[in-house]
């Protein structure tokens, strides 16, 4: 199966797979149940919206397998966007076949094609060893920034 896959945007009717894996990646990686309406409600309105997020899809065999979210940044130091790769999930009998390879190379010739992406980042759970070498594998460096934020 490795390389055998078809990597799209995602549409409307891809609400229910999407928010179906980022149930199953909060739960893997965070040991979190989100709240499935308010869920499927974001999930919704992201590709809805695409000033919000948009998703690539990878699939094999016509079945969704993986996907990752972007959303943007402006960075005026910059003069560009810096895109954020968030939502990452693969299925666990895709994984270790290069589906997440395939999806980050497809955002990668996507953002090189425009003249205004500046750069794209992610953000990892700091226990979360096999994404790491993943990202790592693919290019991606450790930041020097750290992370804080605020739930409202």
């Amino acid at each position: 199966m490795p390389g055998e896959f078809n990597i799209r945007q995602g549409g409307v009717d891809d609400g229910e797979t999407i928010a179906t894996f980022n149930a199953a990646m909060a739960l893997e990686s965070e040991g979190i149940s989100l709240d499935r309406a308010t869920l499927r409600a974001g999930v919704d309105a992201a590709l809805a919206d695409e000033s919000k997020a948009f998703y690539l899809i990878a699939e094999a065999g016509g079945e969704p397998v993986g996907q990752l979210m972007v959303t943007t940044e402006w960075s005026d130091w910059r003069n560009g966007w810096i895109w954020w790769i968030q939502s990452v999930y693969v299925k666990p009998e895709a994984r270790r076949q290069g589906v997440y390879r395939r999806l980050y190379q497809r955002l990668t010739d996507m953002a090189n094609a425009r003249s205004d992406i500046r750069g794209m980042r992610l953000y990892v759970m700091r226990e979360n060893w096999g994404a790491k070498r993943t990202y790592e594998a693919l290019g991606m460096s450790h930041s020097e920034y750290d992370l804080y934020e605020t739930e409202l």
